[in-house]
């Protein structure tokens, strides 16, 4: 179990996002949080590697202000449509814009993770399928007024509000929230495997 494995391990997240503090809590494992705020332009790379790019760049960060000793594990998450990348959506109107583009339609969640330890990076990605149901502009107006939207990409959260609106997914729940957790498990476990940790 994670929160075994990493016991004795100072754990830092890279991380302000709310969801994946609560995993953490959720799964039991000691840690302390410490925002890698990072610009996240959206570039012509693949979702993945988009993805994988900024996570790795956030732990990055935090290993050179002091963290370096520590275990890092950061983050990233994009949503694809029809191979278009969505982040956070940056005000009310572009918000409105990728709600209306997920409307109806299928898309792609894209998580990279990155665990610096002893000057080594580990990453892995994981992707979900995602189906929306078709929304009226009264209910995009309506989320949107929430507030929910602005800090999550693809302007929507599967585990608040926006789950009204999800009407089914192939892949990992957790990941569309933001951390794949089985995905960073198989990361911890074949790093003990390998006897790193």
């Amino acid at each position: 179990m994670l929160h075994e494995i990493l016991r004795n391990i100072d754990v830092v997240l890279a991380s302000q996002s709310p969801r994946r503090k609560e995993l953490f809590a959720l799964l039991g494992i000691n840690h302390r949080a410490l925002p890698a705020d990072i610009p996240e332009p959206i570039t012509d790379d693949a979702p993945e590697i988009q993805a994988l790019h900024y996570a790795i760049r956030k732990a990055k960060v935090i290993a050179n202000i002091g963290y370096s000793n520590s275990m890092i594990v950061s983050a990233d998450t994009v949503v694809d449509v029809d191979n278009i990348v969505l982040g956070k959506p940056a005000n009310a109107n572009q918000a409105k814009h990728f709600l209306s583009m997920l409307s109806g339609r299928e898309h792609y969640v894209h998580t990279g993770i990155c665990i610096l330890y002893k000057g080594i990076e580990y990453t892995s990605s994981e992707c979900t399928r995602v189906q929306f149901a078709t929304l009226s502009t009264e209910e995009i107006d309506n989320y949107i007024a929430t507030n929910e939207p602005f800090d999550k990409a693809g302007a929507y959260g599967i585990q608040g509000y926006g789950a009204q609106f999800v009407t089914g997914i192939i892949g990992c729940y957790f990941n569309v929230m933001g951390f794949p957790v089985r995905k960073f498990y198989e990361l911890v476990f074949n790093l003990k495997q390998d006897g790193i940790i």
